[in-house]
């Protein structure tokens, strides 16, 4: 998961050590890099950064406050599970913001940002012809493809509510793109995204709203449908 090709790029770390401490864990959260039900050793994030225990205990009530963690009796920390009306109500909310965020983006991407997003599509739809796909590249690829579609739209303001949506979201989209190879290559990912990128390239904002609507929706039914939410 160390291609440039793909990963998604954190945000500066300038700030105390918790606001760095938070920037870590928080990437790692909207990249899927942690699946609901995973536990978190504060001791190995704190050695890993090089702080100590404090920051990372103020990077952790912070987003525990944010619902992105939860902090388990004898101070265990693990990424929440999530219940199914829960999951419908952030999946709706995904649809109206993040199809206005590719709305924008239709209309203020350039040839740096259509670049960007070629490539990300390009680096997905790669994984998902290889004979045994790698599904933690898939899903790093797939949370690139969509910021850089996002970071387009050039609304700091709305990147962040974004960012928000997905430090919730990140974790359980582990539960369609990791779900099996198969499902990678059968699913609807690779067509939805193909879809987005032409119409950011011919600039329609209401193709790009139905096919960001519809990859949302596609992956909101498979993760509804494998039973794995509370």
């Amino acid at each position: 998961m160390s291609s440039p090709a793909y990963e998604y790029a954190p945000r500066a770390t300038a700030g105390t050590l918790a606001d760095r401490v938070y920037r870590s864990l928080a990437d790692r959260l909207v990249a899927g890099r942690a699946a609901p039900g995973d536990k978190l050793s504060l001791r190995a994030v704190a050695d890993t950064l090089g702080v100590s225990m404090m920051p990372v205990r103020a990077a952790v009530s912070r987003l525990a406050a944010e619902g992105a963690l939860e902090v388990l009796p004898k101070r265990a920390v693990r990424v929440p599970l999530m219940q199914a009306n829960q999951f419908h109500d952030i999946t709706r909310v995904r649809i109206e913001i993040e199809g206005s965020a590719v709305a924008m983006a239709c209309q203020g991407c350039d040839r740096s940002d259509l670049a960007a997003i070629t490539e990300c599509e390009r680096v997905f739809r790669g994984i998902s012809r290889e004979r045994e796909p790698d599904l933690a590249r898939a899903v790093a690829a797939n949370q690139a493809f969509h910021f850089a579609a996002y970071r387009a739209a050039k609304s700091p303001e709305l990147l962040a509510v974004i960012e928000r949506l997905w430090l919730r979201i990140g974790p359980i989209l582990n539960f369609d793109l990791r779900a099996s190879p198969e499902r990678l290559k059968i699913g609807d990912a690779v067509r939805c995204h193909q879809a987005l990128l032409a119409a950011l390239r011919s600039g329609d904002p209401d193709g790009a709203r139905t096919a960001l609507a519809a990859d949302i929706r596609s992956a909101a039914e498979f993760i509804l449908s494998s039973g794995r939410l509370a």
